[in-house]
């Protein structure tokens, strides 16, 4: 038996498909093709503005967060931020939801250890805490704390 299989983990995890500019059409394709349905849309755009990291008017439609939930799985979408590459092969990231910072900030920790961190955790508009960081084998995750007020 696996460690900790008994109990039910505070933890769930989704793909998040990063695409370069046509998020939105590849979240209409999976809904119409999956069955799915289109639960929220956010772009750029509809961020409030910060001086740091200024948003031009060709990023504005692009999409931030897209979520479609097919059956019980969830798939999230973005499109690429200015000066973040795009590579083809490289576009599906783990998202992960654990529901205690401090649980995140230990999850993170161990995926930062040997590997490069991309957003140090940090509080955002839509997350009590949230960062991005490549693991020491490549792979991506998105560590997110769920704000309660959304759930």
């Amino acid at each position: 038996m696996i460690q900790g299989s008994c109990y039910m983990m505070s933890i769930s995890l989704n793909p998040y498909l990063i695409f370069d500019g046509n998020a939105r059409e590849a979240v209409n394709f999976y809904e119409k093709t999956l069955d799915g349905k289109i639960t929220g849309i956010m772009t750029f755009g509809d961020m409030p503005e910060d001086p740091d990291h200024p948003v031009t008017d060709d990023m504005k439609d692009r999409v931030m967060h897209a979520h479609l939930k097919v059956g019980d799985a969830d798939l999230m979408f973005s499109d690429t931020f200015p000066g973040m590459p795009h590579q083809p092969g490289d576009t599906i990231q783990i998202a992960i939801h654990p529901k205690e910072e401090e649980k995140a900030k230990e999850i993170f920790a161990a995926l930062e250890d040997g590997g490069h961190v991309i957003m140090p955790l940090q509080k955002t508009d839509w997350s009590p805490l949230y960062g991005s960081v490549k693991d020491k084998f490549g792979v991506t995750f998105q560590v997110n704390v769920p704000d309660e007020q959304s759930t």
